[in-house]
């Protein structure tokens, strides 16, 4: 069966692509605003656009639904536009992170609307698989198992004691490649994880599933009681409401793991979840030194190392065994073998209350991206890029004054009541407190220089009044601190 064939003859099952989660492990490249999902890792493509292409293959395109967090939502959608448009127009919005299980339960709603008994897969946005056509085989293996009332699981022939991964442990076989699941162990010290490759009947989790909808229900109901009261109630209220206040739990924790009747496909295809700088070196191409090099580099004598750079020029000598990681505002180095813990540097930075966690000095928005340039006390300097027919919100700011700079293109200015044109080298000021907003009427993009000043410059001084985006209302910053802008 070819996987167009398999398309046409699944076209009753669906697919869920989750994707939002933080990727704290490819900090600094990977951050809360733009996550690794998001980023082109390996060539042209995102994760997230790879993943879409490879599940397309599988599930027909109108039965394909992408969930991410409230922040992503616009970059997701733009991600996709080009790509799978019906899978663009599919994009669910969680308003707050809530971990995998109310995330795939939010994706059941629309499904269950139209098919209670759908076969119904769920995919990370952020791992890399290769032999597309053997996952596509994989897929239809594990849709006639969901069929028969099993909760499918994927399991990776590990190929080292990887402490980084959760492990299933295979019972007896149901068929050609499938087998009982007996049970699961978290992610092990490395003792154990020896262990449990050499007993030759684990296999690496690799996160995706494949389950009945009706079923899955039933399992959540028994196992997630809160949940499921929260997820009856949708006739009542939107999902969304009241999401905040619902418990944060994993899908495997919340279900699987306390199921009877799971199966195991064993993957025919090579998979990693990209999920550190270790990951990206072991399957980079390396030069005569061993070295995996991408961006401004200059490495002298060097051997057996990662060195990335985005934005500046970093240079390296007569290192070995390092990953160096450098973009604009940020830059870390670790040893190769140490490469788990850069989810401690993240935690460092979080409790000392860091932004760098959060934006990269380039933050994509709605409406284009800003980057923040210089800021000190009482001042802050920004290059905003609108794109054309974006437009920002109608807003107010109570500590601060602007003075916006046009560099390329036509903007059209709102303050107060009075609007005007500005182009190349004209200027306009915004005095605290005043309504203004910036549009792009043109069909290039707008770029202009913005001089903050005042006693507070936080994104969180900011009012909404109207937004094509449907901000209103919403502050900037608190989902996020420090981040965010009109």
């Amino acid at each position: 069966m070819t996987s167009t064939d398999s398309v046409a003859a699944e076209s009753s099952r669906h697919a869920l692509i989750l994707a939002g989660g933080s990727g704290t492990r490819l900090w600094p490249l990977s951050r809360t605003l733009l996550p690794k999902q998001l980023l082109a890792l390996g060539g042209d493509e995102t994760l997230l656009q790879t993943t879409v292409h490879r599940v397309a293959r599988a599930f027909a395109p109108t039965r394909i639904a992408v969930v991410t967090n409230e922040e992503h939502v616009f970059e997701v959608r733009a991600q996709l536009r080009g790509l799978l448009p019906d899978v663009a127009g599919a994009v669910l919005a969680e308003p707050v992170g809530r971990n995998t299980l109310p995330a795939i339960l939010l994706g059941l709603e629309r499904i269950v609307a139209t098919d209670p008994q759908a076969v119904v897969g769920v995919f990370p946005a952020d791992h890399r698989i290769d032999d597309a056509a053997s996952w596509v085989r994989a897929m239809d293996q594990a849709t006639d198992l969901a069929r028969q009332g099993w909760f499918v699981t994927f399991g990776i022939p590990p190929q080292a004691p990887e402490t980084g991964y959760g492990y299933i442990h295979r019972g007896d076989a149901l068929g050609t490649g499938s087998y009982a699941v007996l049970g699961f162990t978290e992610k092990p010290d490395l003792a154990t994880a020896e262990k449990l490759l050499a007993s030759g009947h684990y296999f690496w989790n690799s996160g995706m599933f494949v389950f009945r909808a009706d079923m899955f229900l039933e399992a959540v109901a028994a196992h997630a009681p809160a949940l499921y009261d929260w997820w009856q109630a949708r006739g009542e209220r939107p999902l969304a409401a009241g999401y905040a206040g619902i418990p944060d739990v994993s899908v495997d924790y919340g279900v699987v793991e306390k199921l009877d009747r799971i199966a195991m496909v064993e993957a025919g295809f090579d998979w990693d979840d990209l999920g550190s700088w270790e990951a990206l070196y072991r399957l980079g191409k390396r030069d005569a030194n061993g070295c995996v090099i991408k961006g401004d580099v200059l490495a002298l004598d060097c051997s057996n190392s990662l060195f990335f750079s985005q934005g500046s020029t970093l240079a390296a000598a007569g290192v070995k065994d390092l990953i160096v990681i450098q973009t604009r505002d940020a830059t870390l180095v670790c040893p190769v073998s140490e490469a788990q813990r850069v989810k401690d540097v993240v935690g460092a930075l979080k409790s000392q209350g860091s932004k760098l966690v959060e934006a990269h000095v380039t933050v994509r928005r709605p409406w284009g991206s800003y980057t923040v340039l210089e800021d000190g006390p009482g001042f802050k300097i920004k290059r905003i890029v609108v794109l054309p027919g974006a437009r920002l919100s109608l807003q107010m700011h109570h500590h601060r004054a602007e003075h916006w700079v046009v560099v390329s293109g036509t903007a059209l200015v709102q303050v107060g009541e009075k609007e005007i044109l500005l182009s190349d080298n004209q200027s306009v000021d915004i005095p605290k407190t005043s309504l203004h907003r910036l549009s792009n009427p043109g069909k290039v993009p707008v770029e202009i220089i913005e001089i903050q000043s005042g006693p507070y410059l936080e994104e969180d001084d900011i009012v909404r009044f109207d937004d094509i985006y449907g901000r209103e209302g919403k502050v900037p910053g608190k989902s996020q601190p420090g981040v965010g802008d009109s």
